[in-house]
């Protein structure tokens, strides 16, 4: 208890209204005896101190996102590797961190592709990032493999196709989805552990590792960083963000 309010003080509390240190020891316990009874009768106030601390330290995550951002602009906007849709043209990018056994990825990526097409002005860019097994591993690599081979069309209707599957992603079940989506299914899966396909998901990875990215879907929609699907929706939050860049 004494170490919360200590902390909540020093959160709350101009750090020149407040020295601990140049008490005594018994000073320090009368102190906190004091304020411990305070709170007790005035309960109201741990709660104010703690929405405090809770907003000071979102903020504080929202700037050093935004320090992320900045400082790895090419990496995010400008790889060269990964597949780029909406308006290339448009005003706004957003950049979306996708694994194909994600259930919120899978719930949210017709919304997603829905309100970039409905907004028109905004460049899409989605990034392949495994991260839940074997798996989700094979499918983001059949989807490079189809990139690199095949093309943005058939990247597309790949991507739609694995966040639609049901059923065990194998070998043999990609090789059949190539053939529901127009492209050849030998060149694919003999790529698929090559070079070019390892190289995009590492530096994905470096890239999450350096954004400290650790969940999907991760989202950057312009200068912000949104671990989690926006709970105000894509759409909303691509015109809000606009708005106040």
């Amino acid at each position: 208890m004494k170490r919360l309010i200590a902390a909540l003080l020093l959160a709350a509390t101009p750090a020149s209204a407040l020295d601990l240190s140049a008490m005594s020891e018994t000073e320090r316990d009368a102190f906190g005896e004091a304020v411990r009874a305070y709170l007790m009768e005035n309960p109201q106030v741990l709660v104010e101190a703690i929405n405090v601390l809770e907003a000071r330290q979102a903020e504080m995550s929202v700037q050093n996102d935004r320090a992320l951002v900045a400082a790895n602009r090419a990496a995010i906007f400008e790889d060269g590797h990964s597949w780029v849709g909406g308006n290339p043209d448009g005003d706004l990018t957003v950049v979306e961190f996708i694994d194909y056994r994600c259930g919120v990825c899978r719930q949210a990526a017709a919304d997603v592709m829905a309100a970039v097409e409905q907004d028109g002005n905004t460049r899409l860019i989605l990034k392949e990032f495994p991260i839940l097994g074997q798996e989700s591993e094979l499918a983001s690599r059949f989807a490079i493999a189809v990139h690199q081979i095949a093309g943005d069309d058939a990247y597309l209707a790949a991507h739609d196709a694995l966040m639609e599957m049901r059923g065990t992603i194998t070998v043999d079940s990609l090789a059949a989805l190539a053939g529901r989506i127009g492209v050849e299914a030998e060149p694919v899966l003999n790529r698929m552990n090559t070079d070019p396909v390892t190289d995009v998901l590492r530096a994905n990875r470096q890239l999450a590792e350096t954004m400290a990215i650790q969940g999907t879907p991760t989202f950057i929609i312009g200068d912000e960083m949104l671990r989690g699907l926006p709970r105000a929706g894509l759409g909303a939050t691509i015109q809000t963000i606009r708005q106040d860049s």
